[in-house]
């Protein structure tokens, strides 16, 4: 079942290109030089003020016209794995980075992010021709895959991982080629859409913002998957009026939620309630641009704003989100609810 309305302005294939070119730069958290350099230098054409936090955020400032501020942010991380130990004959031990999980993932190709050299490994969970005697015949019938039932083959030795500079602590992510995004009709599927289309929702909207009433901090913030690190450094940093996180909203059955283009605006997650007369400032901003918007309240889930509110260092919080099924996995999303994202902040920003 899915949620009807007109198709939004912003071009559905022009968006699909951008998200394409977010999703294929590796950004597993801490690690998030790659996807850095594209953000950055798509906000600085665009002639706007830029610069990157200690703590790894890219932050784009458009001056308004009075000394209020309002942030909207999108992580620009992404999960994966983290080396713990390097088996003898070269293995890669690896344990979750954010929540992720080898099922998801499945056997195949990963990156090994090494301090000299990129290298790939396969991800692997043992042969299935076996009996009882071998630990991953409980896996196929009764027992949950886990990381430590997993392992990265990478078929060189200690000393050549040594001078790639692969060592505990080393990220590894899902394989560049099998990230490729994919196009369904008017969806879009990929790893890691959560949360590069929601940085892509950024990048446009810096775009279709100039002379805002207030100024508009556009912050591609760090870490978000280990605890929402960057974004807590810019609130305690910065004096906000507001702070809206884009964010996936997963969809099950759960939640009174339909796919389609039509956004999710949060009332509660894990970590709280979120403000509800900000919220209702960005329901009039939907109805004023004409787009449909669902309301929901979810469990297991936290963004940057519901975070940096619980922590007291903002005092108005939202999470304006597009349907996602699959998420933190290969997620699918339909480009019109997040085109949809962009021009309601859009509105709001202009209207605020």
């Amino acid at each position: 079942m899915e949620t009807n309305g007109s198709k939004p302005a912003t071009d559905y294939d022009c968006l699909f290109d951008q998200i394409q070119k977010l999703v294929l730069c590796h950004s597993p958290s801490g690690m998030e030089t790659e996807v850095d350099r594209t953000i950055i230098e798509q906000f600085q054409a665009l002639n706007i003020d830029t610069w990157q936090d200690r703590s790894g955020n890219v932050i784009a400032k458009i001056p308004g016209q009075s000394d209020r501020a309002i942030a909207i942010t999108a992580h620009k991380d992404e999960i994966g794995m983290i080396v713990k130990s390097i088996d003898a004959d070269g293995c890669l031990q690896v344990r979750r980075l954010g929540g992720s999980f080898p099922w998801v993932y499945g056997e195949g190709v990963v990156d090994i992010l090494g301090d000299q050299e990129v290298i790939s490994g396969i991800l692997s969970f043992g042969s299935c021709h076996v009996s009882h005697e071998s630990p991953q015949k409980s896996q196929q019938i009764d027992t949950p895959l886990i990381w430590e039932d997993a392992w990265v083959e990478t078929k060189s030795s200690l000393e050549e991982l040594a001078a790639l500079g692969v060592r505990p602590g080393t990220r590894v992510v899902i394989g560049k080629h099998r990230k490729q995004p994919f196009r369904l009709k008017d969806y879009i599927a990929s790893y890691t859409l959560d949360n590069k289309a929601s940085v892509a929702i950024l990048l446009s909207l810096a775009s279709k913002l100039a002379q805002p009433p207030v100024d508009i901090y556009l912050v591609a913030s760090a870490k978000e998957e280990v605890g929402a690190i960057g974004a807590l450094y810019f609130t305690q940093n910065q004096t906000l009026d507001a702070l809206i996180a884009l964010e996936i909203c997963p969809l099950a059955d759960e939640y009174p939620i339909e796919s389609g283009i039509a956004p999710v605006l949060l009332s509660q997650d894990n970590y709280g309630v979120y403000d509800e007369f900000l919220n209702a400032e960005i329901r009039t901003a939907a109805s004023k641009a004409g787009i449909p918007l669902q309301l929901a309240v979810i469990d297991g889930f936290g963004s940057d704003a519901s975070i940096a509110m619980k922590f007291g260092h903002v005092s108005r919080g939202a999470c304006l989100s597009f349907p996602t099924q699959n998420t933190h996995g290969y997620e699918i999303a339909h480009l019109g609810a997040i085109a949809n994202c962009i021009e309601i902040l859009a509105t709001y920003c202009m209207t605020v």
